[in-house]
């Protein structure tokens, strides 16, 4: 027992010492960076959500104020905290009429994934602009997807109708070379950043074609309740 007692007292040795300041930095460290996502998590939250809405604007034009819904499967719902399935931006006038709705899209471009939001107009079936969200692009080449009026041109009337059978696109979304494009479902590339360019067609298309079939034999459900537009038009007077 002496023997045991005198072992349990011996010093640490220099070694020990490195592993038990390490094990209490890395525990700290840990703790901080728990406490900080924490803490950072509602204002991080609270700022996509005014970069949803500032972009929703952008991307239905004419819109004053917007719905959100959750789109799972085969139903659509007002959102609420929890609710799983993609996201569904209404977009309407001041007096509550429906102008399009907005959804979100990504790709892979040059340097990384491009998230952007788009609108769709279901009264002439076209998406009406984007708004990148996210990118990590080469500055003066490939960001030029944001500034580029010709580009975002593109998005003024982009052609998203559905086949007779409604299960699909008429005509798939596609970036063609710059100069070249003559259908109008068709994205006229930037000169110099062609991968950026196919980023967004690509996302449109896979979007789109996935989403529209869905959504549009509900949009009557996106219709503002009367009590709703009432609202809506007084907060726009405002």
């Amino acid at each position: 027992m002496n023997t045991e007692a005198q072992q349990l007292r011996q010093p640490m040795t220099p070694s020990t010492r490195i592993i038990a300041v390490l094990t209490g930095i890395a525990m700290v460290s840990g703790f901080l960076v728990v406490l900080t996502s924490q803490l950072t998590a509602p204002l991080i939250a609270e700022n996509q959500r005014r970069a949803i809405e500032a972009a929703v604007v952008k991307v239905i034009p004419g819109s004053v104020t917007h719905r959100e819904f959750i789109l799972a499967g085969d139903t659509l719902k007002p959102a609420q905290k929890g609710m799983e399935g993609q996201n569904i931006y209404a977009g309407y006038d001041a007096d509550g009429k429906l102008l399009g709705i907005a959804a979100k899209a990504g790709a892979q471009g040059y340097a990384g994934m491009i998230y952007l939001l788009y609108g769709y107009d279901p009264g002439c079936e076209c998406i009406r602009g984007i708004k990148v969200l996210k990118m990590a692009e080469t500055p003066g080449l490939g960001d030029k997807i944001i500034t580029d009026p010709d580009f975002q041109a593109n998005f003024e009337a982009l052609d998203a109708r559905l086949d007779p059978r409604r299960t699909a696109l008429l005509n798939p979304i596609v970036t063609v070379k710059h100069g070249s494009k003559k259908e109008a479902w068709e994205v006229d590339a930037i000169s110099g950043a062609t991968i950026s360019s196919k980023a967004v067609g690509k996302a449109l298309n896979e979007s789109a074609r996935t989403l529209l079939p869905r959504l549009l034999p509900l949009i009557d459900q996106l219709q503002m309740p009367d009590d709703s537009v009432q609202v809506a038009s007084g907060s726009a007077a405002q």
